[in-house]
């Protein structure tokens, strides 16, 4: 939501139109997200006639200022949610930045490569707000993603599995 749905679309607008159909997954109780999505795809169309996309929901894995305990539940219920979906849409690339959403859906892709149903590559971005530490997302796909990005070098020194490019959002 909000910042995290800024920084992907400026990430995809450096994107050629290769990166076609593109599915933006986003939590059902995201009220914001959509309507940017469909204005930066409208815009989009504008250059790239051929353009593709589609829009999915799933259950937030946690809510703002949830309990640790009960976030553990919904976010294996998002999982869950998001094993079927990653199954249909069966991505080549998973590009994302860090809200707790990312999390199932990354999971899902994961475990279908573990099962050798769809090898799927996972490219995690650090927002760019997180200068210090990791986020909750970060902490975990850390282990998961193929490629790490921060956008700040102390952050590359705590983990040295990331890749530092600078400020890219």
């Amino acid at each position: 939501t909000g910042g995290h749905t800024t920084e992907i679309l400026r990430l995809l607008s450096c994107l050629s139109e290769s990166y076609s159909p593109r599915h933006y997954v986003f939590a059902d109780s995201d009220k914001m997200s959509e309507a940017k999505i469909r204005s930066f795809e409208q815009k989009r169309a504008e250059t790239f006639s051929n353009s593709q996309f589609t829009l999915d929901r799933i259950p937030r894995s946690r809510e703002v200022r949830q309990s640790w305990t009960s976030s553990v539940v919904t976010t294996l219920y998002s999982i869950l949610y998001s094993l079927p979906l990653t199954y249909k849409r069966k991505p080549d690339l998973i590009l994302c930045n860090g809200p707790g959403t990312c999390v199932p859906v990354c999971i899902s892709a994961f475990l279908l490569g573990l099962l050798q149903i769809k090898r799927t590559i996972i490219v995690y971005v650090e927002s760019i707000c997180r200068v210090e530490t990791l986020s909750l997302s970060g902490k975990i796909l850390y282990y998961f993603s193929d490629y790490f990005i921060v956008q700040w070098p102390d952050l590359k020194k705590k983990y040295p599995k990331s890749v530092y490019l600078g400020r890219i959002v």
